[in-house]
């Protein structure tokens, strides 16, 4: 990645985290880190991107030492081996500085623009969920119907749950005031961040995005290791919740209920 000439600053006035999840992404990790370089440049917010190496074995990890390397604002923290989604999304809501904190993959699927319009929505927000609308048309029918039964586990387990696909951005200070109990390779971890923000009566919003083809290689989620785990961390989540009252009834796309917004 080349260091760039700043661009002239839009909303510079938060401060912002980008972290950048990464297991074997040699071919797109580069490029992915360039453009969110290029947007936070833009943005000219205070800044730092955090490159989260999930034991990569095809090079990710050489680059992203030699991306740090080569800029003061950029981080890179090594797992010694693969630990899976849940271990990068747990390092990667503590491991920011700055006032607010996304996570990003690194196989390009998400334009870095995201950022600077989640930005717009933290005067009257705490988190902000990212949705795809029109998400599940342009997924083979044996995700669909994945999808389609996870949603109904949520709600029979949990209640109303917001729609959420690919980004969230949230205030850093606040994961502070909530546990955060999953464990496991499962991406189990996001859904209780969000529970427990509803729990605590924080704002969330909502947002649309879009979604693009991946610059290089294939999902890591939709396997049945990771699925596997999800399921058994969907189950444990519930049980640590069981003590407390269930989370507030919600409409994500209801102004009226006062909990999301958008």
């Amino acid at each position: 990645m080349k260091v760039r000439m700043p661009f002239a600053p839009q909303h510079g006035s938060r401060s912002v985290c980008v972290a950048i999840m990464a297991y074997n992404e040699a071919p797109s990790l580069e490029r992915v880190v360039g453009e969110i370089y290029d947007e936070l440049m833009r943005l000219g917010a205070d800044w730092e991107i955090v490159i989260i190496d999930d034991g990569s074995t095809d090079g990710s990890r050489e680059i992203a030492d030699r991306l740090a390397q080569g800029h003061t604002g950029i981080r890179v923290v090594h797992h010694p081996t693969n630990l899976g989604l849940g271990a990068v999304y747990h390092r990667a809501y503590l491991c920011g500085t700055k006032e607010l904190t996304t996570v990003f993959p690194a196989d390009g699927q998400f334009d870095p623009s995201i950022i600077t319009q989640f930005i717009r929505r933290f005067d009257d927000a705490d988190m902000v969920l990212g949705y795809i609308p029109e998400y599940q048309k342009n997924r083979t029918w044996p995700a669909r119907l994945f999808s389609w039964a996870e949603r109904m586990l949520y709600k029979i387990l949990f209640g109303a749950f917001p729609d959420f696909q690919g980004i969230m951005m949230f205030r850093r200070a606040l994961v502070d005031t909530v546990p955060l109990t999953s464990t496991g390779r499962g991406w189990m971890i996001q859904m209780e961040l969000i529970l427990r923000f509803m729990k605590k009566g924080y704002r969330i919003a909502s947002e649309p995005t879009g979604i693009r083809a991946r610059m290089s290689g294939t999902s890591k989620v939709m396997n049945l290791r990771s699925i596997l785990s999800n399921l058994r961390q969907v189950f444990v989540l519930r049980w640590h919740l069981w003590a407390f009252a269930a989370p507030a009834s919600a409409d994500s796309r209801s102004p009226e209920s006062g909990q999301f917004h958008n």
